[in-house]
């Protein structure tokens, strides 16, 4: 007869072993990420926006920052911040701002007078908040206030799991409601606990990295080789490194473009860059002198309006400086016309009188731009001459270390349309935005210790079926002699 002992040794060995096994293992713990890059869409509150531009307040709102349009409401850009999968923690700080007036009095100035700009969203232990750069006018004082990091609105985070994701972390329709802090922001318009329009985001997250050496970054922010220019290219007597323009045309345009009216799009090809609110057309070559300020540059990069009865094709994109002013031109293609293509199309004029290098770098930031009357034939004359268009940035970069302004950085899968949209009271699925946020590369330590675990479970019971059969044998043959 088969011995018992080996059987109970192996036993109180595979109990000893099973709770080492199902410790989760110290190197498959999710280490913190970094938020680089993303975008949050928030109409912050629709009935407000119908308020300002209706027949009592006659105002209206403006972007600032490169903050765009999106559906109904608006995007802010270039996510920066925390995740901690483990925990769920979150922080995400996004760029842009909207400026809110109303109410214009004869002196000039705006009895409501309110700018949101800088929202950053922030998750622990399962609430959430929405933090924002506050500058808002007092009803009745009129005292204009500036505040940081003011805690605008509370996240219904009900249902939802932070914890155990990868990237990129997206949340969408996230009922909102206003905070005692957002009342006083909001010259009590409206009081604490209001229904604002729902939060949604998307951002990337990745492990944290060293920092890059600044010699391996070039000025537009593209990798570069040491050594990589010619020796003496680094700043041309007369001339310049690289230079960039952003423009986004017109907002209205934009939205007349992916409206119901046109139902189109636009395509970027040729180098030109999608930057939400602005296009940007990068590699500028030409001659810059800082002393007379002129500047003469041209530009890479093609857009194209398409759509119902549209069909216009901007390239050639070109800027001349002179007498502290500006000028942007493009070549011009309007296919839905038929009309032959046109050279050199002067669309905008703007100020341009401090164009003098800081840093090795000459830069305008969102200086004011004015349609100019063949700029009104280009655009089917949907608006007069004179009209003001959206704002020109334009960047110089004169030595070899300085950098062009980033991009707004919209995070993946970003488009010129909403994101998908629920009612402001909809709770988000519970398995929405935390099995969104997950991915295959970050999966619990837990699961591949609980299939570790099985294994030697099943590995153990296999044994102990085998040495009962073996013993069950041995009984047997012992029997029959």
């Amino acid at each position: 007869m088969l011995s018992f002992r080996p059987v109970r040794a192996f036993a109180a060995a595979l109990l000893l072993a099973l709770p080492v096994a199902l410790l989760p293992a110290a190197g498959a713990q999710a280490a913190d990420r970094t938020v680089r890059g993303g975008r949050l869409d928030w109409g912050i509150k629709s009935s407000f926006l119908s308020y300002i531009t209706g027949p009592i307040a006659q105002g209206g709102w403006a972007l600032t920052g490169g903050a765009a349009t999106v559906g109904s409401g608006f995007r802010f850009h270039s996510a920066t911040g925390s995740y901690d999968p483990d925990t769920g923690a979150f922080r995400a700080g996004f760029s842009g701002g909207v400026r809110f007036t109303g109410h214009q009095k004869a002196d000039g100035t705006y009895e409501l007078d309110l700018t949101v700009g800088r929202p950053t969203v922030r998750i622990s232990g399962g609430a959430g908040t929405l933090y924002a750069d506050v500058t808002s006018r007092a009803r009745g004082s009129g005292k204009l206030t500036t505040a940081a990091r003011v805690p605008l609105a509370s996240l219904d985070l009900s249902g939802i799991t932070m914890a155990g994701g990868g990237g990129p972390v997206a949340l969408h329709n996230v009922p909102a409601t206003l905070t005692p802090q957002g009342a006083t922001a909001f010259a009590g318009y409206y009081t604490a606990g209001t229904p604002l329009d729902p939060v949604s985001l998307s951002v990337d997250v990745a492990a944290a990295k060293k920092p890059v050496s600044p010699s391996t970054s070039g000025p537009a922010g593209e990798p570069t080789r040491k050594g990589r220019e010619e020796p003496g290219k680094g700043r041309a007597t007369g001339g310049f490194r690289t230079a960039a323009v952003d423009w986004g045309v017109r907002r209205t345009y934009r939205e007349y473009v992916t409206g119901p009216v046109a139902r189109g799009n636009w395509t970027l090809s040729d180098g030109a860059q999608d930057g939400g609110a602005l296009f940007r057309f990068p590699r500028g070559t030409g001659s810059y002198d800082a002393g007379k300020g002129i500047l003469v540059a041209d530009f890479a990069g093609t857009v194209r309006f398409t759509g119902t009865g549209l069909d216009l094709t901007l390239t050639g994109v070109a800027v001349r400086v002179k007498d502290g002013r500006g000028t942007l031109l493009a070549d011009v293609t309007d296919a839905a016309e038929g009309s032959p293509p046109r050279k050199a199309v002067p669309l905008i004029t703007f100020p341009a009188e401090d164009l003098t290098p800081r840093n090795g770098l000459a830069s305008l930031t969102e200086v004011p731009a004015t349609l100019t009357a063949p700029g009104a034939e280009t655009f089917g004359s949907l608006y007069r001459a004179g009209t003001a268009m959206d704002p020109v940035s334009l960047a110089v970069a004169v030595d070899e270390k300085a950098r062009l302004p980033a991009l707004p950085d919209l995070g993946s899968g970003a488009s010129a349309a909403a994101e998908p949209t629920a009612s402001a009271t909809t709770a988000p699925s519970p398995t929405g935005p935390a099995a969104q946020a997950a991915s295959s590369s970050s999966a619990g330590a837990g699961t591949y210790t609980a299939i570790g675990a099985g294994a030697l479970l099943a590995a153990g019971l296999a044994v102990l079926a085998v040495l009962a059969v073996r013993r069950r044998g041995g009984s047997a043959a012992s029997d029959e002699s």
